[in-house]
């Protein structure tokens, strides 16, 4: 009997793919994170929603030698202002241009031009200023000496000197622009990259003009109202003016009018408050003409008592209106004294009855400091702008961290859940009466967000049933009052500065991550909401939270500390899990290292900012130009990592034998392939060739490829990883100047029996 044998069938071939990249998920235990995220990731963006690459490094375009607190934009003079160490500089921005350069000669030609100051002026290279400059705009010559180039720019006239170029050496460059602008800069120039062709890209920097040098080690923030630009340092306030100058807001703060139609002996109608900011006052007094007394006779009426006792040493002002309706000064010594303990001006002459019936004719302005008024504006480190009916035009201050014991009363005080508003359009005015008090004394205001026409401050961790706390702005008398309409339950803020918006939403960090308040919350009865749940995993671990920096730039949150960076992606928004109730919804995000920012400011559509060490980094924003793909000309190690791939019959052993991995088109890519078997990671690929094209504009030999193809690039490998119940994949490229975008993710396996 013929014997018949039954050849078992060859095991199924099955795929694994992913072609959703939604950021990381650091919270979650790696082996339940959603197959569209990572549990390790680092130094990955989104490229289009849904799909990632390497981000893109920074240059430095400025080094101030001392931590940077706080850059500051301040309009009427289009100048930014960098606050280093306890230094204010000035700067009009970066001055960086790339040069052609012939190394033989060892200098720099005419036609090496390619861009000055942050492109402002279009600059035709063949075009010599000798044929078009004119006398009334260049104050010198316009003559070729050594290596001196000139360029006419429109209506300005620009020279560049270059010293005599050697090949690896820095490079002095001088720029004179004449006409509309007068400025004269000297600048040493690194050569950032030498090329075969003898290109040479040179680092600009920002300008170092120091304004200001006393300036506190705090970080700072600011507010422009009203032509003025108001610097918070937790120290003094200082003011930039119109003219340039920096000065101390005391220094130049509103004096207001006490009281008027004042008698000589006192009363009259209180008109102004007192200004915290400086101890001046005016009373406005008014000499009757007649009176129902019948020994009245304002001819001998020359004492006036102020409203306050025991003034300053301060020189007294007085000013008298003559017969002509003209306020005439007087001067104290000459024509007044002052008794100081009393309040008490006494005229050498009577200033005699008002020429103009019902008019004030004696206005004397005086000063009195009552202790800590100032310090009350002088040691604040938070604001916002804000105003009756949403308008903004005061300034909201507060983040005092005073208290103590009164040594006068002997009674406790605390400013730390106190705030102050300015005069409307007047940021020099912060009247004694205009201030709140917020929430419970043990309780700091953290910072501020505007939602809608209403203004919600934020307190700390400390304040359990009032975290934030609503209100609207209104007039009542013709008064500006702010009244509270409503709070909100939840996580307290626990950094001052990581208040932003993420599109419409304001966000703010607290130790349970970062939260946002929608509009909807004013009026309803919901908790601020979660929306950092997958980055939390790491970001609650990090020390010194209190000191983390947030911004938002285009479709981005970022939370800055200790040299990491947490971006919330705003354009991938996801459905929230049951992990999170009371968040409708979470952001993706992504993970960066080797970003020691301390603060965070957009010029121009690009990213800045600025570091501990004083130096100034702009972010590339060219993500096609391999050389946007460094950190100051350190490599940038990027990796994405995939879930635990275990499919859906978990409990089978596979046997993975093929996997591909679709990219971005690059001028010059690499990738690294990675696997986790059995919890030991081991390199199955190191493709170096497959994922780039051929760009003669960019050739360099040592990663030299025939491909002339643009599309899409697959990197692919044979693999033999047996018997494993589960697999995980790390792609991975540290290597500088390289980018990596990858689309697609796929792996063949089989599987058959199970895992015992």
């Amino acid at each position: 009997m013929a014997v018949q044998f039954k050849i078992p069938k060859s095991p199924t071939k099955q795929v694994y793919q992913s072609s959703e990249f939604l950021g990381a998920d650091f919270t979650s235990e790696a082996s339940t994170v959603s197959e569209n995220k990572s549990p390790n990731c680092e130094n990955m963006i989104r490229s289009v929603p849904g799909k990632i690459r390497k981000r893109m490094g920074y240059e430095k375009v400025g080094d101030y030698g001392a931590y940077i607190y706080g850059v500051h934009y301040y309009s009427v003079l289009d100048a930014w202002y960098i606050h280093a160490g306890n230094e204010l500089y000035s700067s009009k921005g970066a001055r960086g241009s790339k040069w052609i350069a012939d190394t033989e000669k060892q200098t720099l030609t005419h036609e090496s031009v390619l861009a000055v100051w942050d492109d402002v002026w279009t600059i035709d290279p063949n075009t010599k200023a000798q044929e078009l400059c004119d006398e009334t705009e260049a104050p010198e010559h316009c003559e070729d000496v050594g290596y001196e180039n000139y360029t006419f720019v429109s209506k300005y006239y620009t020279k560049h000197y270059i010293t005599p170029y050697e090949p690896g050496q820095p490079v002095l460059m001088q720029v004179t622009v004449y006409g509309n602008y007068e400025y004269v800069d000297v600048t040493t120039y690194d050569i950032v990259e030498e090329t075969d062709k003898n290109i040479l890209l040179l680092d600009g920097l920002w300008s170092h003009d120091p304004v200001y040098d006393e300036m506190a080690a705090h970080r700072s923030v600011s507010f422009e109202l009203n032509g003025k630009l108001l610097i918070l340092d937790g120290t003094s306030v200082k003011v930039v003016c119109s003219d340039g100058s920096v000065k101390l807001l005391s220094s130049i703060a509103y004096i207001p009018e006490l009281t008027i139609s004042r008698d000589p002996d006192g009363g009259g109608t209180q008109k102004e408050p007192l200004n915290l900011i400086q101890p001046g006052f005016i009373d406005s007094f008014y000499v009757a003409q007649s009176s129902e007394d019948p020994g009245y006779n304002p001819s001998t009426v020359k004492t006036f008592q102020l409203s306050c006792s025991d003034l300053d040493t301060t020189t007294v002002k007085a000013w008298v209106m003559d017969a002509n309706g003209e306020f005439q000064e007087k001067t104290e010594g000459t024509d007044f004294t002052v008794n100081r303990t009393t309040g008490v001006v006494t005229f050498t002459t009577a200033p005699g009855p008002t020429p103009i019936k019902g008019n004030d004719n004696v206005r004397i302005q005086a000063y009195k400091t009552f202790e800590g008024y100032a310090d009350r504006i002088n040691h604040c480190t938070i604001g916002a702008m804000f105003g009756v009916n949403g308008a903004h035009d005061r300034i909201f201050l507060s983040g005092n961290p005073d208290s103590g014991i009164n040594a006068d009363t002997g009674e406790p005080y605390t400013f730390i859940n106190c705030d102050w508003f300015s005069g409307q359009y007047d940021p020099t005015y912060f009247a004694d009466i205009n201030y709140s008090k917020l929430g419970s004394d043990n309780s700091a205001i953290m910072g501020y967000s505007i939602i809608n026409n209403y203004l919600a401050a934020h307190k700390d961790t400390r304040e359990l049933t009032q975290s934030i706390l609503i209100r609207e702005g209104d007039l009542v008398d013709d008064q500006p009052v702010f009244k509270l309409i409503n709070t909100l339950q939840g996580a307290g803020a626990i950094s001052k500065y990581c208040f932003s918006y993420l599109e419409t939403e304001p966000v703010f960090l607290t130790q349970l991550g970062v939260y946002a308040v929608t509009a909807q919350d004013v009026t309803g009865e919901k908790y601020a909401q979660d929306r950092s749940y997958y980055l939390e995993g790491k970001l609650l671990k990090e020390e010194g939270l209190e000191n983390a920096h947030g911004f938002c730039w285009k479709d981005f949150y970022m939370v800055s500390i200790n040299s990491h960076l947490y971006v919330l992606d705003g354009l991938q928004p996801m459905q929230t899990d049951r992990s999170r109730p009371y968040a409708t919804r979470q952001y993706a995000g992504f993970y960066f290292t080797n970003i020691p920012a301390t603060c965070f400011f957009e010029k121009d559509g690009q990213l800045y900012f600025g570091s501990e060490s004083g130096k100034l980094y702009r972010f590339y924003s060219d993500d096609k130009d391999i050389y946007s793909y460094n950190d100051d000309g350190e490599a940038i190690n990027a990796l994405w990592e995939t879930v635990d791939i275990s499919e859906k019959l978990f409990y089978k052993k596979k046997t993975y034998r093929y996997l591909a991995v679709r990219c971005l088109p690059e001028i010059v890519s690499s990738i690294r392939v990675f696997a986790q078997k059995e919890g030991i990671w081991q390199e199955i690929k190191d493709d170096q060739t497959k994922i780039k094209y051929f760009s003669y504009a960019n050739l360099i030999y040592s990663k030299f490829t025939y491909s002339t193809n643009k599309t899409q690039k697959i990197s692919s490998t044979k693999i033999r990883l047996k018997k494993l119940d589960h697999v995980r994949f790390r792609f991975q490229n540290g290597v500088l100047n390289e980018p990596l975008g990858i689309n697609d993710f796929a792996v063949e396996y089989t599987q058959a029996g199970n895992v015992k």
